[in-house]
């Protein structure tokens, strides 16, 4: 047998392995150390039993990152802006919770067991659910489960464009406009018909086709400098990368480091951010998530077109003396 395919061999029988090594490592190890890092949380009310409630948070090292307000007005404000995920009001009948399941069904689930261990009092702690998860999901599942298929139909995008040999402007407005409509048709789907997602229908159709866009051209970019490779390379970021440190079905805060960061750095963290911010919270903490979907889909445009402006420019092969392809011979 030739060295050739045996050297061919022995790279699928290692690569194949180290694919799954690594894919159990993206996807089960930050969903085995599911904790709380530097969660923001409120406490409102009047000294001192506000502050004793806060030692008693922050005997948890690490664990809550505290907030602190003047009522539960302004903790109510704080929540609906995503600013914290829950907050604890002390009053003089005692301690109530203000959650958000919008904002993460886990989240609120660790406050309320949280608040009643840490919170004085113990048990029977009131508990409202400030901005609540729709009814047709109340567990998230829904919107969590949504952005695999998202990371995949942007790998798609960008890996066909790629292979139908789409070249720079063409290439690009394909991508827009494939991810436009991935936009429009998730939407109808998620909102008019699951109706787990409950915002302006058409904002939610845009941070859809912007997710779609920034991943389809993190695939197409790459491919368009690099090659046929650049599609692995921009599937494996974005698939077994981006999708398990996306944090949409917990929260970013409750991912071990530097998982967590990461992950909204990436398109399918930052496309899942920002749906929930406009799907549920009116748009509030939109902005960051915004600007990276915008980043990476301004950088891999880019790229799409400084690829086609390089194949333009190279030159064309000789096919025959002059340029010419010779005449074929007469027999």
């Amino acid at each position: 047998m030739p060295a050739a395919p045996n050297r061919r061999a022995a790279a699928a029988v290692l690569l194949v392995p180290l694919i799954v090594t690594l894919a159990l490592w993206a996807f089960a190890w930050p969903a085995a150390r599911i904790a709380p890092r530097d969660l923001p949380v409120g406490i409102a009310g009047a000294a001192p039993a506000t502050d004793q409630l806060q030692k008693r948070f922050e005997q948890e090292k690490g664990a809550f990152e505290i907030h602190r307000y003047e009522d539960e007005a302004a903790a109510r404000t704080a929540i609906e802006d995503r600013v914290v995920y829950g907050a604890v009001v002390v009053t003089a009948e005692g301690p109530r919770l203000l959650t958000a399941s919008a904002a993460s069904p886990v989240v609120s689930q660790l406050l309320t067991g949280a608040v009643a261990a840490a919170a004085p009092g113990g048990d029977g702690i009131p508990v409202t659910d400030v901005v609540a998860a729709p009814e047709a999901d109340p567990r998230g599942s829904a919107l969590g489960a949504s952005i695999l298929p998202l990371a995949l139909a942007g790998v798609a995008a960008g890996a066909i464009v790629t292979l139908l040999k789409l070249r720079g402007a063409r290439a690009a407005v394909t991508l827009i406009g494939a991810s436009a409509l991935v936009g429009l048709v998730a939407t109808a789907l998620a909102h008019s018909w699951l109706g787990v997602i409950t915002g302006d229908w058409w904002a939610e159709a845009g941070v859809v086709g912007l997710t779609v866009v920034a991943i389809g051209s993190a695939v197409a970019g790459p491919a368009a400098l690099l090659g046929t490779p650049g599609i692995g390379l921009g599937a494996l970021l974005m698939v077994l990368l981006g999708n398990p440190f996306s944090g949409v079905t917990s929260a970013p805060e409750l991912l071990p480091a530097p998982v967590g960061v990461l992950g909204q750095w990436l398109p399918p963290g930052a496309g899942g951010s920002l749906l929930r911010s406009v799907a549920f919270f009116d748009g509030h903490a939109a902005g960051g998530p915004a600007l990276t979907l915008a980043l990476w889909a301004a950088l891999g445009l880019t790229a799409v077109l400084l690829g086609g402006l390089r194949h333009r420019a190279a030159p064309a092969p000789r096919t025959g003396t002059g340029g010419r392809t010779p005449e074929p011979a007469l027999t």
